[in-house]
């Protein structure tokens, strides 16, 4: 990778003045209504220039929150090392107005200790995602997965243990199911520590959540981080006539595949870009206002591929209302 000359980082004044700001749940933290992952962008696949790019203008426009994985990618750990030199050159001195994550739970290394859900695991796991990252604490670790074949009683116990450690500031779970989750919560509530907040898949395409996990939720007082509320960008104005060459699905099928962008897809988001035209709205903006429409979510948790597009899926914060006449032509749109 090829590092340009640093230049040092002057923040936007009045950054905070775009953002809205929710609180995870029952606690003192907040997030901002839209938070940057470096799920598919911060690996070696993307100039650092261009990350640098994203990471200034979230910022900027007062995103707060920017979430990691230990696997992200790719390689395996590059998103976590690369973002450890972005902290070097510009976010050391702006430390404590972040709220930074991560996580481990899936494949990371070879052999028996590099994945799923034991203790070992998680406490290497933490140990090695903050050396990558040039980073004493993170503010949130998460166990990326569940897993059935290790005690929960365990693996919480070695999440509350990295809090304690001051390794971590608050704990975290995704991909739980709503029985899995309440487990959780309950072995968490023994040892005495709130569970913080869970990032499950939440998006128009995708609305598994609202069958349990969002009540599970809510009651509890755990705060959701919705992952992929733009659905791997099938609810962006990319594909709305077809598969661009240089989209996703066009040329890195990581992810998404060309086969994913069928007949039935297309004519539902543009019935949805319809909507999101009236309200003088993108197809995204519509997308990410419904995925917080419901308090319980604490942020809509996007991925970028260039500065220009957080522009926008900020914006989507000007208007946040939903009428009742809006979210019954959205449900029908959706098959609800």
């Amino acid at each position: 990778m090829s590092y340009q000359q640093y230049v040092p980082y002057t923040p936007a004044a009045g950054r905070y003045d775009h953002m809205i700001y929710r609180r995870a749940g029952r606690s003192g933290l907040l997030f901002p209504a839209i938070s940057l992952g470096l799920w598919h962008n911060f690996g070696d696949i993307t100039p650092f220039k261009t990350q640098q790019e994203i990471l200034r203008t979230a910022f900027d426009l007062g995103i707060t929150h920017f979430d990691l994985a230990n696997n992200y990618g790719p390689p395996y750990g590059e998103a976590e090392r690369n973002f450890g030199e972005h902290v070097k050159r510009d976010w050391k001195p702006f430390r404590d107005e972040l709220v930074i994550s991560s996580k481990a739970g899936y494949d990371m290394w070879k052999g028996p200790y590099g994945d799923h859900g034991s203790r070992k695991y998680l406490m290497a796991s933490i140990d090695q995602s903050l050396k990558r990252m040039n980073l004493d604490y993170v503010d949130i670790f998460y166990h990326h997965r569940p897993d059935n074949d290790t005690p929960i009683e365990e693996t919480m116990g070695a999440l509350y243990d990295i809090v304690k450690s001051g390794k971590a500031l608050y704990a975290g779970i995704s991909n739980y199911n709503p029985e899995q989750t309440e487990k959780a919560v309950a072995c968490m509530k023994d040892m005495g520590m709130h569970l913080l907040i869970h990032q499950p898949n939440y998006s128009m395409l995708n609305r598994s959540v609202e069958n349990g996990l969002t009540d599970v939720l809510r009651k509890e007082g755990v705060g959701m981080m919705a992952f992929g509320p733009l659905a791997g960008g099938r609810l962006t104005a990319r594909y709305l006539d077809g598969i661009p060459a240089d989209s996703r699905a066009g040329h890195d099928p990581r992810f998404l595949k060309a086969s994913d962008i069928t007949e039935e897809l297309l004519t539902t988001v543009r019935r949805l870009n319809a909507v999101a035209a009236r309200r003088g709205q993108t197809l995204a903006q519509l997308a990410l206002v419904w995925t917080l429409r419901d308090p319980v979510v604490t942020s809509a948790l996007i991925g970028a591929s260039r500065a220009s597009q957080i522009v926008e899926n900020v914006k989507a914060l000007e208007n946040m209302t939903l009428s009742d006449e809006e979210l019954r032509e959205i449900d029908g749109i959706l098959g609800k």
